[in-house]
């Protein structure tokens, strides 16, 4: 039997993952490489900003979607 997964929706394409990941899971599985850091970016989940602390408690749901990108600095 497999396992309860859930899929998100990315720019990226979906993404599967176990049932129960956080935004943080979902971080690390998009920006996989040397040249990508998650302390890089900022987050969205289904137009909604999370902030890197609340990566790890953010609880995914099947369907939301997530968007990483740079953030905007400047004055």
């Amino acid at each position: 039997m497999n396992a309860p997964s859930l899929t998100i929706h990315t720019d990226q394409g979906p993404l599967q993952l176990p049932a129960g990941s956080t935004l943080a899971d979902a971080v690390e599985r998009l920006l996989q490489g040397p040249s990508r850091s998650p302390d890089t970016v900022a987050t969205a989940v289904n137009g909604d900003f999370v902030a890197r602390t609340a990566r790890a408690t953010h609880a995914l749901q099947h369907g939301d979607t997530v968007l990483c990108f740079a953030p905007i600095t400047g004055g």
